[in-house]
């Protein structure tokens, strides 16, 4: 099986809701991100995603590296997606650019009523959940 090598983010806003992207002719939410080029540094390929594909820009140091995660693919049949997870506080808007089709804000303790990618819905929403509940 084929890997893709991505940096994701775990963005979240001043309320604590969680961003999910959905990319154009796609039905699954996943994190925002991309994949990792070949001479760039993860949290260095996590930024330049964020302001393709949201016009969002982020200081690379303000990028908090959580874990790292594997999950077969949302919409490359066959492969498998390794992700380097960053988590990023941000407060400002964001705006759905290049292939991203729709953004949406969900409270990342709940399951949202929409399909999700086996990397978010299995992998990050759990690991998230698991912290949020450490810490209570």
């Amino acid at each position: 099986m084929s890997t893709i090598h991505i940096a994701a983010a775990l963005l979240l806003n001043i309320q604590g809701q969680t961003l999910l992207v959905r990319k154009r002719g796609t039905t699954a939410f996943m994190q925002p991100g991309g994949k990792i080029e070949a001479d760039e540094l993860p949290v260095h390929a996590l930024a330049r995603e964020l302001e393709e594909e949201l016009g969002l820009q982020i200081d690379p140091a303000q990028a908090i590296f959580l874990s790292q995660f594997s999950a077969p693919a949302a919409n490359e049949p066959g492969f498998v997606v390794h992700a380097q997870i960053f988590q990023l506080t941000i407060d400002c808007a964001v705006c759905p650019a290049a292939e991203i089709e729709e953004v949406i804000w969900i409270d990342p303790a709940t399951d949202p009523a929409v399909e999700l990618a086996p990397l978010t819905r299995d992998r990050i929403l759990p690991f998230y959940r698991r912290s949020l509940t450490a810490l209570a």
